[in-house]
């Protein structure tokens, strides 16, 4: 078994008149992977986060980050993590490269170390043309890869990513998904990235634990969850001419009947060994045409909804568009 990066039993986090935010989880990071926390907002992701960066005392239980525990060895957890919370902590009088440069030195790196780094993540983020520009003049995209790049000034072991890519456009969300996946498999860097986009965990996370009202529903590989609440469905579009009952009739066949839009016919199939060819014959052998058939594999949107009851707010949404940098005055 892999050194564990997180580790976390029993934790909780109940506030003075308040919810439980955090309902007694266990937690278990492998040293260098990608671990997708999954919910949706109020789930607990970002109060589990501010437990594990010593942000916030937990009401009981017990955490260790990169091998120290969170309580008693607050200042070791901090100097082995790095952390780009929702929130970027940004002067907009400041350069991209003056941040970096400052944050070099509140980690305590040499003089002659702090220039080069800081360039070399300005350009590894890709801010090398905006490095002397003031940071109120950055897009969206640009203050979180800018966020990124400090929280790895230090080279740390394990990194908190707390929703990194909430109101991004696509194209920001690609490249910093790309940074992710080179700072696991080429630095070892332990990732625990928060999200309640399910098709940012389902790229990115080699497991994921799903998280609803404070406790943990479902935790595994992408491909385990996805195996683990069914089959593939296989949905039908009558047809002109064809009455979507007849359709419905024939799937009715293969297995239980499911929701579906503009007068499709959808099921979720019972036996693993059905396969489009065996619907095809069954409608061709009834004389029921339609105008498309499609087999879907399960999603994490379904995971999600068959361990919580409900769907994600972020499934298939669309992240908000990125102003464009505003023009400063010279």
């Amino acid at each position: 078994m892999s050194q564990l990066a997180i580790e976390a039993r029993d934790l909780v986090m109940q506030y003075k008149k308040g919810p439980r935010a955090v309902d007694s989880i266990d937690l278990e990071v492998n040293a260098g992977e990608i671990y997708g926390f999954l919910g949706p907002n109020g789930a607990g992701k970002s109060t589990t986060v501010h437990i594990l960066t010593t942000l916030l005392p937990p009401t009981s239980g017990t955490a260790r980050v990169a091998g120290h525990d969170v309580i008693s060895e607050g200042p070791l957890v901090r100097a082995a993590i790095g952390a780009a919370l929702q929130e970027a902590a940004l002067d907009p009088l400041l350069t991209g490269r003056e941040h970096l440069r400052l944050q070099a030195a509140l980690q305590a790196l040499s003089r002659a170390v702090r220039k080069p780094r800081a360039d070399e993540l300005l350009a590894r983020v890709g801010l090398e043309d905006a490095a002397d520009r003031k940071v109120g003049g950055y897009s969206g995209g640009m203050k979180r890869r800018l966020d990124l790049a400090m929280a790895l000034i230090h080279r740390p072991r394990v990194l908190f990513l707390d929703e990194p890519t909430t109101g991004l456009d696509v194209q920001s969300r690609t490249a910093l998904w790309d940074e992710v996946e080179r700072l696991a498999k080429r630095d070892g860097v332990t990732v625990f990235l928060t999200t309640q986009y399910l098709e940012e965990a389902d790229a990115l996370a080699d497991r994921i634990g799903i998280i609803d009202h404070g406790a943990i529903v479902a935790a595994g590989t992408p491909a385990a969850l996805k195996a683990e609440i069914g089959l593939c469905t296989v949905e039908a579009v009558p047809a002109e001419g064809t009455s979507a009952e007849r359709v419905s009739t024939v799937l009715a066949r293969f297995g239980p009947a499911l929701d579906s839009d503009h007068g499709a016919a959808a099921v979720r199939l019972e036996s693993a060994h059905t396969g489009l060819a065996d619907v095809v014959r069954a409608l061709d052998a009834e004389g029921v045409e339609v105008e498309n058939l499609a087999i879907h594999e399960p999603t994490l949107d379904d995971v999600f909804l068959a361990k919580t009851g409900h769907k994600l707010e972020g499934a298939g949404a669309e992240a908000t568009e990125e102003r464009e940098p505003e023009i400063e005055a010279t």
